[in-house]
């Protein structure tokens, strides 16, 4: 038997997620001719959105890093909830920007709340929804920031923390995907973003024939 499969890609802010997130899940569409969900972090369903409009609200510069986390955790369980689990338990696969490694990253390493608890507070947001692949867009702090820029778009409250987060952001980026290795790939996200989506799909290929679906566990 077969089973759709979860997707996610993570990386800083400006290391390419949505952009890949967009091309593979077209590709599975439009060359596959599969619907896939395609969907993001924080955010994902019509309540998740407005958590997420809240969380990286730049005004809300009083936000404590604990309620930070919870915001983050409540719109995943929503999103989890809602959309995640019943779209894969249909036979859909879903394909996610950003997801529990992101709070690992950004609220443990990032903002250096306790890691374990973390986990935990994921765990029960999450609701055993696991990957089964994470795509690490590894991109120097510099070329991220740049690209930031090139969007001409107004900074998000965790954009405008600056260099150092985002520094310390991409270091645990790299402890979490070393702690998982076969569980995720961490990818040079300088590249283009068509050599990259080529790169991506050839690793799925081969660890799935069947792609967008697995072997059933």
């Amino acid at each position: 038997m077969c089973r759709a499969l979860f997707i996610v890609f993570e990386g800083i802010d400006g290391s390419g997620t949505t952009t890949q997130s967009d091309l593979l899940a077209t590709y599975i569409q439009e060359n596959l001719g599969i619907h896939a969900v395609q969907t993001r972090e924080p955010g994902g369903t019509p309540l998740a959105e407005k958590i997420r409009c809240l969380v990286l609200d730049p005004e809300a510069r009083e936000m404590h890093f604990s309620t930070e986390l919870f915001l983050y955790a409540a719109s995943r369980a929503q999103h989890v909830e809602e959309l995640i689990k019943p779209a894969l338990q249909a036979g859909t696969p879903v394909i996610c920007d950003r997801f529990t490694d992101s709070t690992l990253a950004y609220q443990g390493y990032g903002r250096g709340l306790d890691i374990g608890y973390i986990a935990q507070v994921n765990g029960m947001a999450a609701g055993g929804c696991i990957p089964d692949l994470t795509f690490y867009l590894d991109v120097p702090v510099e070329v991220a920031r740049e690209r930031r820029r090139q969007r001409e778009s107004r900074l998000d409250r965790l954009e405008a923390a600056g260099d150092d987060l985002q520094k310390r952001v991409c270091r645990g980026y790299k402890k979490i995907a070393c702690q998982k290795p076969g569980e995720s790939l961490i990818l040079d996200a300088t590249r283009s973003a068509g050599k990259l989506a080529a790169e991506v799909l050839d690793e799925l290929r081969a660890r799935w024939p069947g792609f967008p679906f697995g072997n059933q566990k």
